[in-house]
């Protein structure tokens, strides 16, 4: 599969972050870095799964909609669906304490690096949420990693690691990493990635995220970030032509392409990286193959052949 050049250029990086190791508020940032990663983070949220949560999102998802097919409510005692669980268990923070970006300061590092990118991931799937039940989301970071700190522009790795239980149970229902990358505020750093070697496609799912479709996900994640709801913010701050989409909805949208071409299928882990920034209003195609029996492999491309995000489920 040959991979075309997006029509868009990214920007470049802009002289005050490429000079940010001359400055003293830099340094004294990157010794309130050091202390913060001193530190233990964790956080515990509980959430009943309610149905009424569920059917939002089945409306936000076409996969789930009833446009393609007949609509599904979601019931009491079903199981959730994977990857699902991505709209639970996020903090209520007012907004007076949210970063510069419309984020959630939970495992941000200090200032200046507080630009968030969601990086990739991973999620162990070993019992069922149940819809209508009530679980509990115990979370940490698991560790931080500093790089490029040599270069124009500093990077700050940080993974969370995530174990959810259903209530009265001890042994964990689903246990997830996530890694976000943390820049300095400004910084415009938005490196093209060519992605090769993508094997022919046994299914596929064409999506168009809308401004709506952004909007609801940000909703449903109570999701304040500036880059998917902002279209100056996206272009002037970080540089981007428009507003970009979650890169959750993108890994969501793997799993759902995956179990809307092959419902039966019971997951037991899926790994995903993103690669590319994908802005809204792009026809994107989600594309999945077998790797063997138990192995899936899955990637979204949008109409420029641009790969945004690449993963593999395991059965």
């Amino acid at each position: 599969m040959r991979l075309r050049h997006r029509q868009w250029h990214h920007a470049t990086l802009t002289p005050q972050s490429c000079s940010w190791r001359a400055s003293s508020h830099t340094i004294s940032g990157v010794e309130a870095l050091d202390r913060w990663i001193s530190q233990k983070k964790s956080i515990t949220l509980s959430e009943t799964l309610h149905t009424d949560r569920v059917s939002d999102l089945y409306v936000t998802l076409p996969t789930r909609d009833g446009t393609r097919r007949p609509y599904a409510s979601p019931k009491n005692l079903d199981s959730l669906g994977f990857g699902h669980h991505l709209t639970f268990f996020h903090p209520r923070t007012p907004e007076i304490f949210l970063r510069p970006d419309g984020t959630d300061a939970d495992f941000c590092p200090p200032e200046p690096f507080v630009q968030r990118m969601w990086a990739g991931g991973r999620i162990e799937w070993r019992k069922p949420l149940v819809i209508g039940e009530k679980a509990t989301a115990h979370m940490s970071v698991r560790s931080v990693d500093k790089k490029g700190f040599s270069g124009p522009v500093p990077m700050v790795f940080v993974k969370q690691g995530i174990e959810i239980t259903n209530e009265g149970e001890e042994d964990s229902a689903i246990l997830e990493e996530r890694t976000h990358v943390y820049l300095a505020l400004g910084t415009k750093q938005n490196r093209f990635r060519e992605v090769h070697g993508l094997p022919p496609p046994d299914f596929s799912f064409k999506f168009t995220p809308s401004p709506i479709t952004l909007f609801r996900f940000s909703a449903l994640t109570f999701n304040g970030h500036h880059i998917h709801l902002d279209p100056n913010y996206a272009r002037g701050s970080d540089g981007y032509p428009e507003r970009l989409v979650h890169g959750p909805l993108m890994a969501l949208m793997l799993l759902e392409t995956l179990t809307y071409n092959h419902p039966d299928a019971q997951l037991k882990s899926f790994e995903y990286r993103a690669l590319n920034p994908v802005v809204v209003n792009s026809n994107l195609t989600f594309y999945g193959t077998w790797s063997g029996r138990q192995e899936i492999i899955l990637w979204v491309q949008d109409e420029a052949g641009v790969v945004g995000m690449r993963g593999k489920a395991f059965l």
